[in-house]
């Protein structure tokens, strides 16, 4: 009898495409593709339509049809969700993600997507909502606080900032008195509070079902 740590005969496991079928004298003549991923194949997380297109060419094909939302994380205790709503941003098509407070964030949960998200960093608060202004965007804090709107019945406006706080305190005083607008997601169990990626990720594609 085997166990996993011993059985040999299972397959090693596979993931992405190999190089590009009929060598170099088939390669398509498109500047998008990366020659070397020609050659070698593509193993990077990404859709079918990107396979073998160079990095930066991904990055200019979002550009073009990235959606008018904005995401923006409080960064106060190097949440390890951080990751993780900026994975879920790019799978959601965000015009870009804000990180407030601390600079550095644990990358590891975003799965390299920050390659292909846009991310930009805020000193503090106070910066993020001159910013915001500025861009003539409103903001849309996500808290089970006193007051805030279940997200199914609440506005959306097609064009703005979703502010997500860390796990476990949820939003600063600071960055709710700075929101236009609060909501929260409908529960049903015992616990106070869903995990905040698993939060940021329900409240994009909510916008995403009323905008995309």
């Amino acid at each position: 009898m085997t166990t996993d740590a011993d059985d040999s005969t299972s397959p090693a496991p596979t993931h992405g495409v190999g190089p590009w079928p009929g060598g170099p004298d088939a390669w398509p003549d498109d500047p998008r593709y990366d020659r070397d991923l020609l050659a070698d194949g593509d193993t990077r997380n990404v859709v079918d339509a990107y396979r073998y297109w160079a990095m930066e060419a991904i990055v200019a094909d979002l550009d073009a049809k990235r959606h008018p939302f904005h995401v923006a994380i409080e960064n106060w205790q190097h949440d390890l969700n951080i990751g993780s709503i900026v994975r879920s941003a790019n799978a959601f098509l965000a015009a870009q993600v804000h990180i407030i407070g601390k600079r550095r964030w644990n990358r590891r949960g975003a799965m390299v997507t920050d390659r292909y998200q846009h991310v930009r960093h805020h000193e503090d608060v106070a910066a993020f909502a001159a910013w915001a202004a500025a861009a003539s965007l409103p903001v849309v804090a996500v808290d089970n606080v006193d007051g805030s709107v279940p997200v199914d019945r609440a506005e959306l406006p097609e064009a703005c900032v979703l502010l997500f706080g860390q796990e476990g305190p949820g939003l600063s005083p600071e960055a709710l008195a700075a929101a236009t607008g609060v909501v929260e997601i409908t529960q049903y169990g015992s616990t106070r509070s869903i995990n905040a990626a698993s939060a940021a990720a329900v409240v994009m594609y909510e916008w995403c079902r009323r905008w995309a």
